[in-house]
């Protein structure tokens, strides 16, 4: 039962920096038993999964929870996916999404230190080729570059996702040499 989770067989030299993503929550997601589901979520970036815990009967469930990534290729997307626990069949599957984490990465090798709390670093629109429902800005916050996002879940009927991105430097690494 113990042992770690090894996300990464890449070396220090190679990552960029680590992603810490806020799986906030879920909204109006599908229902998938009776009259509710019991969603947990599953993020995947190449060979790296991570999931959140199931929340029971919630098809608007809080998962707040913070699952890391270590960044080598920011061109890989990050996938998300929905699912409903099931206890004696193969858990349901209730929509998918992705997104994109190069603008995010390009603004983590700008040099921000200095620049005031709240500024917009960059502003992305929902288009057909993102999964975007909303506007998704970068931000300057606290010392902090932050991204909200909500997701479109694709390939079911309803349902969206919470997130936010938060961007950490790893001192030794080529994402924070300047």
């Amino acid at each position: 039962m113990g042992q770690k989770k090894h996300l990464h067989s890449t070396s220090m030299e190679d990552l960029l920096g680590l992603l810490r993503i806020h799986v906030h929550r879920g909204i109006n997601l599908a229902i998938r038993d009776l009259r509710s589901s019991d969603p947990y979520l599953i993020l995947q970036m190449g060979k790296q999964k991570l999931r959140t815990r199931v929340v029971k009967k919630n098809i608007n469930p809080e998962w707040n929870e913070d699952l890391t990534l270590s960044i080598a290729d920011p061109n890989l997307p990050i996938k998300l996916a929905v699912f409903d626990k099931d206890t004696f069949t193969f858990d349901d599957k209730m929509g998918d999404t992705e997104f994109d984490i190069k603008p995010f990465v390009e603004a983590a090798q700008m040099q921000l230190e200095g620049t005031p709390s709240g500024t917009v670093i960059k502003r992305i629109k929902p288009t057909r080729q993102n999964c975007l429902s909303d506007d998704s800005c970068i931000v300057w916050a606290n010392g902090k570059l932050v991204q909200n996002m909500f997701l479109r879940l694709r390939n079911v009927e309803c349902g969206e996702v919470e997130i936010q991105l938060q961007w950490i430097d790893i001192p030794s690494s080529r994402g924070s040499q300047k």
